[in-house]
């Protein structure tokens, strides 16, 4: 009797070991398969980050032209952004003024 429940008890804990070892492995798939996703999000990210900061960069030198051609169109006669470009002349005026004090002293 005993030796049955011995051999009853033996099984089961068989079939509880082989059970661990399937999810195990499961998790271990899993596992291994988020791993790769998460490696090539990564790449996707910097990838994006690149594109991301040519794009800024490529907005800001078109910024820079706009205000370029702004200007210049007020220095043709154009009354659109007069105000602009006095504003900015009289800056770069100070900035000059300020560049000779230094400079003197």
């Amino acid at each position: 009797m005993l030796r049955s429940i011995c051999i009853v008890s033996m099984s089961n804990l068989i079939e509880v070991v082989d059970s661990l070892e399937h999810r195990i492995d499961t998790l271990v798939n899993r596992y291994q398969a988020l791993k790769e996703r998460h490696e090539l999000l990564e790449g996707t990210i910097a990838s994006l980050d690149a594109e991301n900061k040519k794009l800024k960069d490529t907005l800001e030198e078109r910024q820079k032209e706009i205000n370029t051609l702004k200007a210049a169109n007020a220095l043709l006669g154009s009354n659109d952004y007069k105000r602009e470009t006095k504003l900015k002349i009289n800056t770069l005026i100070r900035e000059i003024d300020a560049c000779m004090v230094s400079l003197s002293e």
